[in-house]
């Protein structure tokens, strides 16, 4: 049940990839590279995920419905550790490296969520902000999202923004008070981890699992007090406002002002995330 998408084919070669296709080199068991979980390739759809590097490739899997099978660009000195980590124990284990490709934000958002209107000559990015944010008495990793433009739906010629209202019918919710922890929207919406580095935000498919909702180009990195809080309940809070709303807040007492500010007006949805990957 392997999947060896066009790009992993261009890369390992149709050889190769038509003899994974028929198990001649692929684990029955493995961990998957993205939620460090059991795999077994005989009995569900797995993906296969190719590192590369400069001048090194590791070849990966991992449930298909935690990340498609790729192609990911990972530093080299990254992909070197993890194959000596490899080395040092079990060599049937998949590399302990990026599960998906990562961006610095902003980064194009991919259809169906929100895509740009018809008419505007770039299509709107997400600006991408991480942030401790005081919910009640917990401190919460949050992800503030913004896009640079309206985000209408498909073949709108309006120009109206509809980013909030897409994201309204896929389970988040509008937040009046942002000290209470918001609820979770469908399943299948994750924030994807991988070695201490944020890679990409997940959205249901609809073909079953998971598709990248916003990917980064490269891993992007987060402090450290902002990955223990990811770390210690597993999930984080993901607050979405239209162009113009928020901004880049330099400071966390800064962004929690402008998130209130949103609230009030009516324009700040909000969703606990689960986290995917280490």
């Amino acid at each position: 049940m392997l999947e060896v998408s066009e790009d992993v084919r261009a890369e390992i070669g149709d050889d190769e990839a038509e003899s994974l296709l028929a198990g001649a080199h692929a684990p029955d068991a493995y961990d998957c590279t993205s939620c460090r979980q059991p795999g077994d390739s005989l009995r569900e759809p797995t993906s296969t995920v190719l590192f590369v590097g400069e001048e090194t490739a590791v070849l990966a899997f991992a449930h298909a419905r935690c990340i498609p099978s790729q192609v990911v660009a990972v530093d080299e000195q990254q992909l070197r550790g993890a194959v000596a980590s490899i080395n040092q124990g079990d060599a049937a284990a998949p590399a302990p490296v990026p599960a998906a490709p990562v961006p610095p934000a902003p980064v194009s958002i991919p259809e169906p969520i929100a895509p740009a209107p018809a008419g505007r000559p770039q299509p709107a990015v997400l600006g991408v902000t991480c942030g401790i944010v005081l919910c009640g008495d917990t401190q919460q990793a949050a992800l503030v999202v913004e896009p640079t433009g309206p985000v209408g739906r498909p073949g709108s010629t309006s120009g109206e923004d509809e980013f909030l209202s897409l994201l309204t019918e896929h389970g988040f919710q509008l937040v009046q008070d942002v000290n209470r922890t918001p609820a979770r929207p469908r399943a299948g919406w994750s924030v994807l981890m991988a070695m201490g580095q944020l890679h990409a935000i997940l959205q249901p498919s609809a073909t079953g699992g998971s598709a990248a909702w916003w990917q980064a180009h490269q891993p992007l990195q987060v402090t450290p007090s902002w990955r223990a809080a990811a770390a210690r309940k597993s999930e984080m809070v993901m607050y979405a406002v239209p162009a113009g709303t928020v901004g880049r807040q330099p400071r966390e007492d800064l962004l929690r002002q402008a998130l209130d500010r949103a609230a009030a007006r009516g324009l700040l949805a909000a969703g606990i995330l689960p986290l995917a990957g280490t």
